[in-house]
């Protein structure tokens, strides 16, 4: 006979044990302001942990509750360990597996495999997680990019049901692997080149599995070229989950270009009015104004790439192909508020820092043919300055249907490139919208981190600050909440986080990294990796 719960309840019943005063608990946090996710109001208690789990939240001197280590929280908030909705994090290299950049910020589980790119070989990774060890729990989606390439490269043409059906295929191995879901970069390469009904067709095989997620870069966001329009890319988002049945998650929404400006309640409208109608659908945010893509995809039109690399430099040395791609380039760079917008994040020296319009004035060429030149030595990294309107991304944070994202890529370190949001996009938003602004309450904020994307994951152990769940817990000082990462000087950890315990081991403590690689890789189901 077989007990499928049986790791579940040992530790469980050990979390009891001690709960009842039958033994010491390993760790007592003592006095902080409890925050337990679910948006409340926030109360003065201690809080106990024993093994992974949380073992007791209230009075423990009235309660005769004891620890082997106790740890001073007055004056502290302490909250269930961040989760970060839509992030880029590689680590799965050794020089990033500690995840720093997310752990000073109170992180303690990044969803990848975002923006479609998420590989189907989801056992791979996460076993490549096990064996190296990382500082916080990771799951992932599988990506519909990833898998179009692999069946049908860069060609911009619509599957054949044979392929569709590889395609399918591609799509249950990953999620029968332990993806949480599918995720789309429809503005991407390859993505860019799906019909509706195809994702659609893929959302299905994704909607038979719990817990039934479509994560999508949806196709315009307001800067497309050719323009699909903001409201429709909504619009067709929030169809692929209703014709599916899957819940949806808009990966940073916002709307971009200053067209666009002011019009974040257009689309929180279409979001509202699909969740009356019974379709789960949510988003996340980070706070900054600046965007963070590649220099292929803000210049050139998805046309002139299709067939991959060596098919768009073939038409880059066509003069009257070039000529036609460097009126679409103006037109795409006139959308994103000029080449002086554009500003390199990149490790080439002479690209570092600068804008598209610094290169092509120093080159002595106009702006798109600067970017066919820096494009055929190879693609770049760029940011979108002044991209989000900070009018729309405040009302956005109001959303009680909104979650917090990096959609962060840490960087290797002594590369001086990046984007703050990396290091500060939790940090910022809690400085900016709840201590300066004001603009929501701290309770609001920390259940965007943490209980609303737990539920939405339908991660039934995390999220929360309750008795039993995992101990994953960010402990912060409000005094010195303060993110600290600038677009000049992107690599510095945000500041005020005193302690972070991923599943009961301590990664931060007095504000100092411990080493400990105590994250997980996470599968669907009530028991993680343990199931």
């Amino acid at each position: 006979m077989s007990f499928p719960n049986l790791r579940i309840a040992l530790p469980l019943l050990a979390v009891l044990a001690a709960a009842c005063g039958q033994e010491p608990h390993d760790l007592l946090i003592r006095g902080g302001l409890v925050h337990d996710g679910g948006g409340g109001d926030p109360v003065s208690a201690d809080v106990a942990v024993t093994g992974d789990r949380i073992s007791f939240i209230g009075d423990a001197a009235a309660e005769g509750v004891t620890a082997t280590e106790t740890v001073d929280a007055a004056g502290l908030i302490v909250a269930p360990g961040f989760i970060d909705m839509h992030a880029h994090s590689q680590i799965g290299e050794d020089w990033a597996k500690e995840a720093l950049p997310f752990l000073y910020q109170g992180i303690t589980t990044v969803v990848l495999g975002v923006d479609g790119g998420g590989s189907p070989d989801v056992a791979d990774t996460l076993a490549g997680w096990e064996a190296s060890g990382i500082g916080v729990n990771a799951l992932t989606y599988v990506g519909h990019g990833a898998v179009r390439r692999l069946v049908l490269g860069e060609e911009n043409r619509a599957p054949t049901g044979e392929e569709l059906d590889r395609m399918r295929a591609l799509v249950r191995k990953g999620l029968e692997e332990g993806a949480f879901g599918l995720s789309s970069g429809l503005f991407y390469i390859p993505g860019n080149y799906a019909t509706t009904e195809e994702v659609i067709e893929l959302a299905r095989v994704a909607a038979e599995y719990r817990p039934a997620i479509y994560d999508t870069h949806d196709r315009d966001l307001g800067a497309a070229y050719p323009s699909f329009g903001y409201l429709a890319s909504i619009e067709e988002a929030i169809r692929i989950g209703e014709e599916s049945g899957t819940k949806v998650i808009f990966s940073h929404f916002n709307a971009q270009g200053a067209a666009n400006y002011g019009r974040a309640p257009e689309g929180a409208a279409l979001i509202d009015e699909a969740r009356v109608r019974g379709v789960t659908v949510a988003g996340a945010q980070h706070v900054y104004t600046a965007t963070q893509s590649s220099l292929r995809a803000y210049t050139v039109p998805r046309w002139a790439s299709a067939g991959g690399r060596e098919a768009m430099l073939e038409r880059f040395d066509d003069p009257d192909t070039a000529r036609v791609l460097d009126e679409a380039t103006a037109e795409m760079l006139a959308i994103r508020g000029g080449a002086d917008r554009i500003r390199f994040s990149d490790p080439r020296p002479h690209l570092n820092g600068r804008t598209l319009a610094d290169v092509a004035e120093e080159w002595g060429v106009p702006a798109p043919e600067a970017a066919r030149r820096i494009l055929a030595e190879g693609n770049a990294s760029v940011m979108n300055i002044g991209l989000y309107d900070p009018v729309n991304t405040g009302y956005l944070a109001e959303q009680d249907w909104m979650m917090t994202c990096t959609d962060g890529r840490d960087i290797e370190p002594g590369t001086p490139v990046g984007h703050p949001r990396v290091y500060g996009a939790f940090t910022k938003k809690l400085r900016d919208y709840v201590l300066d602004e004001e603009r929501i309450s701290m309770a609001f904020a920390i259940r965007s981190m943490t209980g609303l994307a737990a539920e939405f994951l339908e991660l039934e152990d995390r999220g929360f600050l309750r008795e039993g769940l995992k101990a994953d817990l960010t402990i912060l000082d409000p005094e010195r909440i303060r993110d600290r990462a600038t677009y000049d000087e992107p690599h510095h950890y945000s500041e005020g986080t005193v302690h972070v315990l991923v599943n009961g081991e301590f990664a931060i403590r007095d504000g100092a990294h411990t080493g400990a690689l105590a994250g997980r890789g996470l599968r669907p189901g009530p028991a993680d990796t343990e199931r």
